[in-house]
């Protein structure tokens, strides 16, 4: 019965209490591809070669304990038991009991090593992986999938691990416990040996092949459980509309066929399993019963003794386990290859917003002067249109431009490159006489303060959000960002003040707080240049007021670049460019553009009710 239980925990399904990981589904998606390709993450186990060594160690020593024990048994079997000698069966009784000692005490040493090695290798590759992907410029996340890039860092980096900490140390083991045990099968009885070799492809290769269409009817089971995770995913996050477009019906009839799907497909599986059982109680029943019986016939011949027959069944359970071992590990350490591939594809790219090597500086002090040269730029996603064309503005230090125009005129995309989350395809940004690409992406944009329309409000403490904007920021600096963004009064309100938790994507905020939130932490820094992509936008009249107020203040002594949809931001604007396909229109006053710009004054017309 040990034998067949044996085989069959090597196809149970993953156990689906966490259904939301759908690890096995993602893992079952991963490419294939030679061993070979694992000699990548050969870097990252280095560094903990002594622990390798080690469990290299205990690895040797529980496979030699292992074969041992067949000797072990012999004796005890022929010169204890055979021959009645209480003397020398209790001396081989307890130096079996010695022979488990070691496996025991080196099954644990490697285990520990090899899970302890694991966890630190798959440590450092995530971290790399999670640098490698942040330090990525913007470009990239346009044209890559987010999710992909969430699969390589979950899903792949458990796949290392579990190999790194489990799958390479069995696949080693049932090596050498196959070859050991195939020489002691020989060794032993030469005659049970060659009959032994014509019994043990006819036991496993049909184990096997079932084995692999219960292993695929598992995956199936955990693919139509990731369907239901989404499905719930979505549904809870979208909990309000669904409940405001009376939907919670229909969404539970579609939930209830994801539910189905995986009954039907676990059904299946349970059927299969069920008879990869009985095949298995047949066939390696059959084949220890059909060797003893050969065996025994040999034992009663007296060619072979007790002890000899019961380590050749041993050594012969041995192989069997070892060989199903090795064919089960290999499909693994294959899947393995193919993420680690992913992995080192990904950590292979370089940035393209990077710092030369002879990067140039900001002068200190900063004057905060902006100017655009004839600059022209397309989104890699649309290489072919002109998101700018010839766009140049000279914004002097101190002074407030308001950039207006329809959605598309490429307001944002002036943002985003002055940011240089990109890079113009041709022309200059200059801050301070100082092309921005020669500056360190990083030192740029330390003299800017930005506040999107969209802000993100991370999951943390209120004071935590605002102190992302400068991480050394005390609590003195945290509160007076606060007060000058109008958002002090809201978050002493808060169950616990500036501690309280915000929740996911700010959800515990209203979308002017969440607002204000991003304008203290664009505040806390105290930047030379300002940019506002409409920051009140999200305001209501009050707040919008007070907002108007502190920028009134903060904008004294820098320059301010801000995206204007309402009459207020505008009027306060020393500059209005009129933007329009790319391009520039016009640029003046407020009075002057509705006398000089029929789209400034259609537009003031209909966003600005003048």
């Amino acid at each position: 019965m040990l034998l067949a239980w044996l085989w069959l925990s090597r196809y149970n399904p993953i156990p689906m209490t966490h259904p939301s990981s759908s690890l096995a589904s993602a893992t079952a998606q991963l490419p294939k591809a030679s061993i070979g390709k694992l000699r990548h993450i050969r870097a990252y186990l280095l560094p903990y070669r002594m622990a390798i060594a080690g469990a290299c160690v205990a690895l040797i020593f529980t496979s030699s304990a292992v074969l041992g024990m067949g000797a072990a048994l012999r004796y005890l079997v022929d010169a204890g038991i055979a021959s009645g000698n209480l003397a020398l069966l209790d001396t081989y009784y307890w130096r079996l009991l010695v022979v488990v000692a070691v496996l025991a005490a080196a099954t644990y040493a490697r285990y520990y090593l090899v899970s302890w090695v694991g966890e630190r290798v798959v440590a450092d590759i995530r971290r790399d992986v999670y640098g490698k992907i942040i330090s990525m410029h913007t470009a990239y996340f346009e044209i890559t999938r987010t999710g992909d890039l969430l699969s390589r860092i979950t899903t792949d980096t458990t796949l290392l691990q579990n190999v790194v900490g489990s799958s390479i140390s069995i696949f080693l083991r049932n090596l050498l416990l196959f070859f050991g045990g195939a020489t002691m099968l020989l060794i032993t009885s030469q005659r049970l040996a060659e009959y032994v070799a014509l019994l043990l492809p006819l036991v496993i290769i049909p184990i096997i092949v079932i084995g692999k269409k219960v292993r695929a009817l598992s995956r199936q089971t955990q693919d139509r459980v990731g369907d239901i995770a989404v499905h719930a995913e979505e549904t809870l996050g979208a909990m309000r509309t669904i409940q405001a477009m009376s939907l919670e019906t229909f969404e539970v009839e579609r939930f209830a066929g994801y539910v189905n799907e995986a009954r039907r497909i676990a059904i299946k599986r349970i059927a299969m399993r069920a008879a990869l059982t009985a095949i298995v109680i047949m066939l390696v029943f059959g084949a220890v019963v059909t060797v003893l019986w050969i065996g025994g016939r040999d034992m009663i011949a007296g060619t072979i003794s007790a002890g000899d027959l019961s380590a050749f069944i041993f050594y012969a359970v041995v192989v069997a386990g070892s060989l199903g071992a090795i064919s089960e590990v290999v499909g693994e350490l294959q899947r393995a290859a193919g993420a680690a591939e992913r992995l080192m594809e990904l950590m292979q790219l370089q940035p393209e917003i990077i710092a030369p090597d002879d990067a140039a500086h900001l002068p200190e002090p900063l004057q905060g002067k902006v100017v655009f040269d004839r600059v022209v730029f397309h989104y890699p996603s649309r290489p072919d249109s002109a998101a700018l064309s010839d766009i140049s503005l000279t914004i002097e230090p101190g002074q407030t431009v308001a950039l207006v125009g329809p959605s598309g005129a490429g307001k944002t995309t002036m943002f985003q490159l002055l940011l240089r989350f990109y890079d113009p395809k041709s022309g200059s940004i200059r801050i301070d006489g100082v092309p921005i690409d020669r500056l360190a992406p990083q030192e740029l944009r330390r003299a800017m303060g930005f506040v999107p329309q969209d802000p993100a409000i991370f999951s943390a403490s209120a004071r935590d959000n605002i102190r992302c904007g400068l991480q050394t920021a005390d609590d003195a600096a945290i509160i007076q960002a606060a007060t000058m963004a109008s958002a002090d009064a809201f978050i002493r309100e808060l169950p616990q003040g500036y501690d309280t938790y915000l929740g996911e994507k700010g959800v515990r905020l209203s979308g002017g707080q969440r607002q204000r939130i991003a304008i203290a932490r664009a505040m806390i820094r105290e930047p030379k240049i300002l940019l506002l992509d409409e920051a009140t936008s999200a305001l209501d009249s009050e707040s919008e007021r007070q907002i108007q107020a502190a920028l009134e203040t903060i904008r004294e002594g820098r320059t301010t670049l801000v995206i204007a949809h309402r009459l207020s931001t505008v009027l306060c604007a020393d500059v209005i460019a009129v933007m329009n396909e790319g391009r520039i229109e016009a640029t003046g006053s407020h009075a002057q553009l509705l006398e000089s710009s029929p789209l400034y004054k259609h537009l003031a017309q209909l966003q600005f009710g003048v």
